[in-house]
């Protein structure tokens, strides 16, 4: 039987520490990317309010409802 073959109490060890130091590494990495989805579901929220806002028609006696895009425009327009 050859060496490479064998593994030894101290390799196995080894072995197990680095896979233990990855799932360390990847719990972590997990947790940083559900704050992150947590807070993109947030500003998709918001957005999504603000858009349904803008959509909402101007109510005829608001001062915006009689204005026109084209008041807006710079002279040299």
């Amino acid at each position: 039987m050859s060496n490479t073959c064998m593994t030894t109490p101290d390799t196995i060890d080894q072995r197990l520490t680095a896979l233990e130091i990855k799932a360390t590494y990847t719990e972590d990495l997990v947790e940083q990317l559900d704050k992150i989805i947590a807070r993109q579901q947030q500003q998709i929220d918001l957005l999504l309010r603000e858009v349904a806002e803008l959509r909402q028609p101007v109510p005829s006696g608001s001062v915006l409802a009689g204005r026109s895009l084209r008041d807006d425009l710079p002279p040299h327009f």
